[in-house]
């Protein structure tokens, strides 16, 4: 065995001291995940012995000292003079020979390996890095593309010099890290030929919610390097591990990025080894990775994290030549998962105003300031705590100011880009991969940054109120009333399964297709049938990326629903198919070429009325094929279908029959289908209703119009619309009854619960099996219903 050299099969998580983080990992991954099917290039180690007999040899210690000892990380002049002869006191060190010998030894065994020509990645590795509590992630430097006895031998020299980089120097000291407790490893590896491929960053979490159970995959054509610092606007991927490792493969959701460069080799004797090219219109139109490869990555981070016993921040690269995927670092994550989970923080905008650029949220919070833009580094010194950073990009050297930010803004990025990483860990909102927001976002000006509406962060003109909301997540006891939610958007489901709750009550499809898709579904069939010439440019630019328009609302469609279905797994998710009204309707994109004109479309041409009826269904027929591809295909049986506006039971019978001719049997794959209980013969009917559903989810919203003949979407009569009138509660009463008679499932989604604790406890003495409530509610109304549950003994 070399003394100063240890390949990746020849070390493990145990050698951190001897080789830093990131090579103890990859050579604990080598050895142990490989024969998984977990593909890591080849490497060695060169290890942190050997950065300080280098030292040794050079008698480099004593001046590194005199550097270093009492260092000011406030006078940021002098911290970076006294880094700069740091750097250069190490690189001037030198290899000694025996060394040298040993690595160009190893060198000749890799070549062995891969062949002559193989070309190298030397990346630095911390003896502190990638602690759970600390991620020294981009502290140091990483070289690519490294070729040749010489040019391998310089790189390494570069790579011991850069553990005294500024940033890395700033950090230290913020963690309270002794510059001389930490030493530096490299890893020399194969270079996976990601320039003529893809990569990108994943973690087995989610990172905005620390929702454990999904695997998030961030990716981008060419080297990683753009993804990690923010360089591009990457795809992104999720894939729910649940599913996924019980077999289903299906990729839960994707967004797709601009991915407007693309880094690749500078081939030649030139400094510079990688450059920044632009990338082909046609590839930035279509996701950077197949579904296939998605599925394979998220294999190997459910292996990983399964390892290691905790979530997981990993680095993969595809290789362009073997069309192979590779894991090229995995470390503990930092952020998401050293959460305190007992407390709920909820941000909410108490006004509006002018949208000044959009971006991908990343925090989940809200902040107001003053607008800084900084150019470049020579400008850091002008930011004041407090003010809000808006950059092109961020790099590990922008870090100090970064801490001092109430919120950051940034032309290029993702939701795994370094300003992204740096926001997290600080608890501050980003809004990243804005595209223009340092022209569009005047510089001195006051705006609000809002990442608190889902995955589109905004930043707003001027001041706007806001409020947070904190709920204490203990350990309530469970009301025997199951209390579900009412939730429509899936950006919003893997932080709103926190909240106690019994499972979903009623998911709308609305939100989703309005969001999501923003096209009539016959549009999406029939574009030429569609006479608007800018609605017909957005239906060809929307489904650019799929086969056809069909398909396009199928993956859409059956990705917002998977979403909440995933984010509440096993527990049930009471999906409700689509319920626009016609005038709704035709408000989508070339919906007017579809939709009839009605005087009240409240009680017109709406719900089950139009799946089986031939003006509308073909649409029917696509929302069938998202609910069976999210329950056969994701695995998410979970998902219980219900239908709304149901008038007669033979109206009922044919909706059945036609979700059965479209793979939707009632029973089939436990597949339970719910009505809407919202028309006065839906309470009279019960008996035969309740042969062909397995329960009623009241709509106390409808009910209340139909029972007392009040258009609900009229401000005239508004005062006569009044759910706890007591002949709209004698309807609840006999629905409810009638649920429990005839053996089947009764739940209220209407808004009364949670706006009238009155109405929650004349439920509760019904003897509801389920209220469906709004998040913002739940605790408080759950409490209230524990309380009443003490005094009232439910009819039997």
């Amino acid at each position: 065995m070399s003394q100063y050299v240890r390949f990746f099969d020849e070390v493990g998580i145990d050698d951190v001291p001897l080789v830093g983080g990131k090579n103890a990992s990859l050579g604990e991954m080598f050895q142990k995940l490989s024969e998984q099917g977990v593909r890591i290039p080849n490497g060695f180690a060169i290890t942190a012995d050997a950065y300080r007999y280098m030292l040794d040899s050079a008698g480099a210690w004593d001046p590194l000292h005199a550097e270093l000892d009492d260092i000011d990380p406030v006078d940021v002049t002098a911290l970076a003079r006294k880094g700069k002869r740091a750097r250069e006191l190490v690189y001037g060190a030198g290899l000694p020979d025996d060394l040298a010998t040993e690595i160009l030894d190893a060198y000749r065994k890799l070549q062995d390996e891969y062949g002559e020509d193989v070309s190298l990645a030397v990346r630095s590795s911390a003896t502190a890095e990638d602690l759970p509590t600390a991620s020294f992630a981009g502290q140091q430097d990483t070289y690519l593309n490294v070729k040749g006895e010489e040019s391998l031998l310089d790189t390494c020299r570069r790579c011991f010099a850069s553990l005294f980089t500024d940033r890395a120097i700033h950090y230290r000291i913020d963690q309270g890290f002794d510059h001389f407790g930490v030493s530096l490893s490299i890893g020399v590896m194969k270079m996976v030929r990601s320039d003529l491929a893809s990569s990108g960053v994943m973690f087995s979490i989610e990172t905005e919610s620390g929702f454990p159970d999904a695997v998030f995959i961030t990716g981008a054509y060419g080297l990683g390097e753009n993804v990690v610092q923010g360089a591009v606007d990457p795809d992104e991927f999720y894939v729910h591990k649940p599913t996924y490792l019980a077999g289903h493969r299906a990729v839960l959701r994707r967004l797709i990025g601009d991915k407007a460069v693309k880094m690749v080799y500078v081939e030649g004797g030139t400094k510079e080894t990688t450059r920044n090219i632009p990338t082909p219109k046609a590839d930035r139109a279509r996701f950077c990775l197949t579904d296939e490869d998605v599925l394979e990555l998220a294999g190997y981070a459910c292996a990983i994290e399964a390892h290691y016993g905790r979530p997981m921040d990993m680095e993969w690269a595809k290789d362009g030549i073997d069309g192979k995927m590779y894991i090229v670092q995995a470390r503990p994550e930092t952020v998401a998962s050293q959460r305190s989970g007992t407390t709920l923080e909820t941000f909410t905008l108490d006004g509006g105003g002018e949208v000044l650029v959009e971006g991908r949220s990343v925090g989940e919070k809200i902040a107001s300031g003053t607008v800084r833009r900084i150019d470049n580094l020579t400008h850091l010194s002008d930011f004041k705590p407090g003010e809000v950073l808006v950059s092109d990009t961020t790099t590990p050297d922008w870090e100090p100011v970064m801490k001092m930010a109430a919120a950051i803004v940034t032309n290029r990025g993702g939701r795994t880009c370094h300003a992204a990483i740096i926001a997290r860990e600080l608890g501050i909102p980003a809004v990243v991969g804005t595209g223009d927001g340092t022209t569009s976002v005047p510089d001195g000006a006051v705006v609000t940054v809002s990442c608190a509406e889902g995955e589109t962060g905004r930043v707003y003109e001027g001041e706007v109120p806001f409020h947070v909301d904190q709920t204490e997540l203990t350990e309530m006891a469970r009301p025997r009333t199951e209390i579900m939610l009412n939730l429509g958007n899936p950006d919003l489901a893997f932080k709103t399964s926190f909240l106690p709750n019994d499972g979903v009550g009623l998911a709308r499809l609305e939100f989703i297709i309005n969001e999501y898709i923003k096209v009539h579904p016959l549009a999406l069939l029939h574009p030429d049938k569609v006479d608007d010439l800018e609605a017909r440019r957005t239906i060809d630019r929307l489904t650019y990326a799929y086969s056809d328009g069909g398909s396009f609302f199928v993956e859409r469609l059956s990705e917002g629903v998977g979403t909440i279905g995933a984010a509440f797994w096993p527990k049930p998710v009471v999906v409700r198919m689509s319920d626009f009204k016609s005038n709704e309707y035709a408000s989508l994109v070339g919906g007017a070429a579809f939709e009839p004109h009605e005087e009240n479309p409240m009680i017109g041409f709406r719900g089950a009325s139009r799946y089986a009826h031939p003006a509308y269904a073909e649409g029917f027929a696509l929302e069938c094929q998202a609910m069976k591809r999210v329950r056969d295909e994701m695995g998410l049986t979970n998902v219980v279908l219900m239908i709304p506006f149901v008038r007669r039971v033979t109206e009922a019978d044919l909706v059945l029959e036609e979700m059965a001719k479209h793979g939707l049997r009632r029973g089939e794959n436990g597949l339970q289908v719910y009505a809407m209980c919202e028309i006065p013969n839906n309470v009279i009917m019960i008996n035969e209703f309740a042969k062909r559903f397995d329960g009623f989810s009241i709509g106390s919203n409808d009910l209340t119009q139909l029972t007392l003949g009040v258009d609900r979407d009229s401000e005239i009569v508004a005062f006569d619309f009044d759910e706890r009138d007591e002949g709209v509660k004698t309807m609840i009463r006999m629905a409810v009854e009638g649920c429990r008679r005839n053996g089947i499932h009764s739940g209220l989604c209407g808004q009364a619960p949670s706006d009238y604790p009155d109405m929650a406890e004349f439920l509760v003495r019904l003897g509801i099996d389920s209220m469906s409530l709004n998040p913002d509610t739940v605790v408080k109304t759950t409490g209230q219903i524990l309380e009443l549950e003490q005094q009232v003994t439910p009819p039997r």
